[in-house]
């Protein structure tokens, strides 16, 4: 947009926007509108909106624009107009009053912050604004701009580089004080009338909140706080004494007190502070137990954070300072956490889970065993109080639905389990569980329940067990039909998660294999089923051989049962791994007969006029998927030189098949990627005794990939290349293959955001390169295409997709790798010569791409693959990766692009000294990350 807009032409497409009811001219005006705030111009029309004010919507959009300005385009103002726009939304600020739509009072409060981070001239902004706005009128915005100045600062969503944010930071320490004082002024003005005064109150909660949250203000200026005490005062809880604060100044107040807990435990020395927390939350027990009595649930909500929060900042001192004969006073607090997890509302207790799981985390990495009895009661009170959320509806009739809120809720209460349960033992659990449902009048929900914690802690149950577990397994193999389904459905599945337990007592496998098999059929349990039968056939599976028949004869039977496609894949991965099991001489045949059973329906599936419908048996890749999980899980050892592997006669019956496949779909990329898959573990199932089919393969998938360019075939490519590179008779062929691959995939990445747009094509490719390096490396490092590749590899290097980035990574890791690894072998000289001439012509682009891919292109999570790159280059030659690391520290920008102050040369200096001392990829990462706070 290179002309100003006309006002009134904005202010018609912002109409049109929200008012209009055609959907077209709104996408038209939505578009025309992020264009407008693209532009150089919106920063003067969204200062004149702000001026006209014609209509809410246009002062909403102004102002959104304002701050996205100032936000992402703050380098586009020279340094002259900072202060005039600085007076301008100062202006706008002062003219919001109680009709001001909040969401334009929160844009222009955040406009305001964004320009105080950007702006050093403006020193101490803060104290300007309480001098300036501190009066009744503009009290609202003010404490809004107190509140959102510390948070953007904190988000890093403004690249500000870490020492322009430790310069702000420590003026916020200056103006400290100041601002406590505003904020106690608010709390003695206004706290007498908490109802009428509640926006007010709540900003002022807000406020302390965010300062605290950034480590503004000391700790030891907190014990006697003000603010502090309005927020103890707002949760003391008293309905009938009068005392009834609402909802949002109760969470304020909590989300207050629990940030100042977040900073303590990391600041653990400040005593006084500690106690009156600590005193102060102990009393609130009464007022949970008001808000328990008053159904105010949000209200237990806020005592449990406090609560948990308490526990999980003196959790150390907890542990650490507990005897034998005397327990911290700090275990108080598990008391108070208990009180919350025995809530009727399951959401409550849920509040606590990180708490459990942060304590069994420390009590096993100190492995005390007298310290772990101590709070074995606290642990078997929990799993009481959880046993007792996970009971369903007395009135529901079938099973959980996956995915609803309770039935998550009961997967993170198994994973909670599973995490405390040593404390009390797994044996312990399950047996008090049994007795549980002897109790007489035990009701089916609570049955069901104590069978689900029992299918939580089996796996760990000792397979030698034969004093309660025996007795579990009988009932549920004569647990009448009437028995509520849900019943019935979990205790099939602890059968499944006793298949450790079945494997030591053979004896009781027929009956167990009956009644799962009669489950399969029936609506509503053939889903548990297939998982039991699946990891009894995994774990048993030297037991089951005898069995194959009837497993096979329950395959052909397979899609008459009421199980999910996952669920039949389940019990065929269960059968393959039992024919893992069998002698060579009879898996030919049973794989045979198991992966015909797929390529029948395949078969019919190819003839032209064939409707495929998704997720029906109609669908190709249904068979391909049950294909691929049939040969990825039969694994065959042993296989004597000369013998003919058991699979390879299936294999070759299979090609013709995935072959058709290929070329009738190669179209539609979902099959096209699932057979791409059955492909890949057809290779591997017979490797090394395929030579045959390679001809007729690496032809299709270059003849299919020139024409659609799926990168699955260059998937296929690397799968290749991984089993038969070593083969010097295929190393040619292999080469021309990816010779052939790179037209056009270079042809499709050199495209405007060719990398950004394709990133599974980039991870494909550089896969495939990076196993020839690992399986060819010399006819690769002589590969008169490898130059190309490394560039693009540098290309890459910025990619932020993250699976396409760790393949570019890993191509780099190996290349050089090859110059260092199997030293005493034949080839190492010719290796390291040619990763030498590599590295000598682009080791220089390689660290400064990697470094500026750092700083401003790549996430964090992102480094660790970075840095095992950086650690080959330093062990190949430290003194030439120095020089290269130092050189590229030095061509990173003195600015950003607003103008602030980067990384000083002395932080470089430290860099630089940091990294070429690096021994480890976690070393060098760590590094890397104090380089990029330097910039963003």
């Amino acid at each position: 947009m290179e002309e100003k807009s006309n006002l009134e032409v904005v202010i018609l497409a912002v109409s049109t926007l929200y008012k209009n009811p055609d959907r077209k001219e709104k996408e038209r005006a939505s578009e025309w509108l992020l264009n407008l705030q693209k532009s150089v111009h919106a920063w003067t029309i969204a200062d004149e909106l702000l001026h006209k004010k014609p209509d809410l919507e246009s002062c909403y959009f102004a102002a959104q624009t304002m701050r996205s300005k100032i936000h992402k385009s703050f380098h586009e103002l020279p340094v002259q107009v900072h202060t005039s726009l600085r007076d301008s939304l100062l202006e706008h600020i002062s003219q919001i009053n109680q009709s001001t739509d909040t969401v334009i009072t929160t844009q222009l409060c955040l406009a305001l912050s964004d320009l105080i981070l950007q702006m050093p001239s403006w020193q101490r902004a803060p104290l300007d604004l309480i001098n300036r706005f501190s009066n009744q009128s503009y009290i609202l915005p003010l404490l809004e701009i107190l509140i959102v100045l510390p948070e953007e600062l904190e988000s890093r969503s403004v690249r500000l580089g870490e020492n322009r944010r430790l310069e702000v930071l420590e003026e916020l320490v200056q103006c400290a004080p100041m601002v406590m004082e505003f904020l106690a002024h608010c709390c003695t003005t206004y706290a007498s009338d908490l109802n009428n005064n509640t926006p007010i109150l709540t900003r002022t909660l807000r406020c302390l909140t965010s300062w605290i949250s950034v480590k503004a203000i000391e700790l030891h200026d907190l014990t006697d706080n003000t603010v502090l005490a309005l927020a103890f005062e707002i949760l003391d809880y008293k309905p009938h004494e009068g005392k009834e604060s609402t909802g949002a100044l109760c969470d304020a107040a909590t989300e207050c007190i629990c940030t100042l807990l977040q900073y303590l435990e990391d600041n653990n020395n400040q005593q006084d502070l500690e106690n009156y927390l600590f005193n102060n939350i102990l009393k609130l027990d009464v007022s949970y137990h008001i808000s328990v009595a008053n159904e105010d649930q949000n209200k237990s909500i806020d005592y449990c954070r406090l609560f948990t929060e308490l526990g999980e900042a003196l959790l150390e001192q907890m542990i650490t300072n507990s005897t034998k004969n005397q327990m911290h006073y700090s275990v108080k607090v598990l008391d108070l956490v208990l009180m919350c997890v025995g809530h009727h509302d399951y959401e409550v207790a849920q509040i606590t889970f990180n708490l459990w799981f942060v304590l069994s985390e420390e009590l096993y990495r100190k492995n005390n065993k007298e310290l772990t009895e101590m709070f074995k009661p606290y642990i078997e009170r929990l799993i009481t109080a959880l046993c007792r959320h996970c009971q369903m509806e007395p009135d529901s009739e079938g099973v959980l639905d996956d995915g609803d809120d309770f039935s998550n809720f009961r997967s993170k209460v198994s994973d909670v389990i599973k995490d405390v349960v040593f404390i009390v033992g797994s044996s312990s659990c399950f047996k008090q569980m049994f007795l549980n449902l002897q109790n007489p009048g035990v009701t089916w929900d609570q049955t069901e329940a104590a069978l689900f914690v029992m299918q939580a802690v089996a796996k760990n149950v000792l397979p030698t067990e034969n004093e309660v577990v025996p007795k579990v397994v009988e009932a549920i193999l004569n647990m009448p039909p009437s028995t509520h389904l849900a019943v019935r459905y979990t205790s099939v599945l602890l059968l499944g998660e006793l298949s450790e337990w079945i494997e030591k007592h053979p004896h009781v496998l027929d009956s167990v294999l009956n009644f799962l098999v009669q489950g399969l059929s029936l609506q509503g349990l053939g889903g548990a089923a297939a998982t039991a039968l699946q990891n009894i056939c995994k774990i048993c599976s030297s037991c089951m051989s005898r069995h194959i028949s009837v497993m096979l004869q329950l395959l052909h039977q397979l899609d008459t049962f009421a199980i999910t496609n996952n669920a039949a894949i389940g019990i065929l991965k269960g059968v393959a791994a039992i024919l893992s099991r069998m002698p060579h001489a009879e898996i030919t045949v049973v794989l045979r007969e198991l992966c015909k059973m797929q390529l029948t329906p395949l078969t019919q599936l190819i003839e032209p006029n064939e409707v495929h419908m998704k997720g029906t048996i109609n669908d190709p890749a249904l068979w391909l998927d049950r294909l691929s999980a049939i040969l990825k899980n039969t694994e065959v050892h042993n296989i004597l030189p000369g013998e003919i592997h058991p699979c390879r006669p299936v294999v070759l019956e299979m090609w013709p098949v995935l072959s058709m496949i290929f070329d009738q779909y190669k179209k539609d990329v979902r099959i096209m990627e699932q057979c791409c898959r059955t492909v890949r573990y057809m290779l591997r199932s017979a490797s090394q005794q395929l030579q045959d089919i390679l001809p007729s393969l690496v032809t299709q998938i270059i003849r299919i990939y020139s024409e659609y360019k799926h990168s699955c075939l260059l998937y296929v490519g690397s799968i290749l290349v991984d089993e038969y590179a070593t083969d010097p008779h295929c190393v040619n062929g292999l080469l021309e293959m990816l010779e052939v691959f790179i037209e056009p995939t270079f042809q499709m990445l050199q495209q405007e955001n060719g990398l950004r747009n394709h990133p599974d094509t980039v991870d494909d490719f550089f896969r495939l390169c990076a196993r020839f390096i690992q399986r060819a490396p010399i006819p690769f490092l002589k590969f008169s295409a490898l130059v190309p590749i490394f560039q693009c590899g540098l290309l890459g290097a910025a990619l932020d997709h993250k699976e396409a980035n760790m393949s570019v990574m890993k191509f780099f890791h190996d290349l050089i790798n090859q110059g260092m690894v199997d030293r005493k072998s034949s080839d190492f000289r010719e290796r390291h010569q040619l990763v030498n001439d590599v590295l000598k012509e682009f080791g220089q682009s390689l660290v400064s791409t990697l470094l500026e891919a750092c700083v401003f292109h790549l996430h964090v999570y992102m480094l660790s693959e970075v840095g095992d790159v950086f650690v080959q280059l330093l062990d190949f030659d430290k003194e030439v990766t120095s020089q290269w690391i130092a050189h590229g520290l030095e061509s990173l920008p003195k600015e950003n692009s607003v103008g602030l102050k980067t990384a000083t040369p002395a932080q470089l200096l430290d860099i630089h000294a940091n990294l070429i001392r690096a021994t480890t990829s976690k070393s060098v990462t760590h590094t890397l990350k104090d380089l990029i706070r330097l910039y963003r």
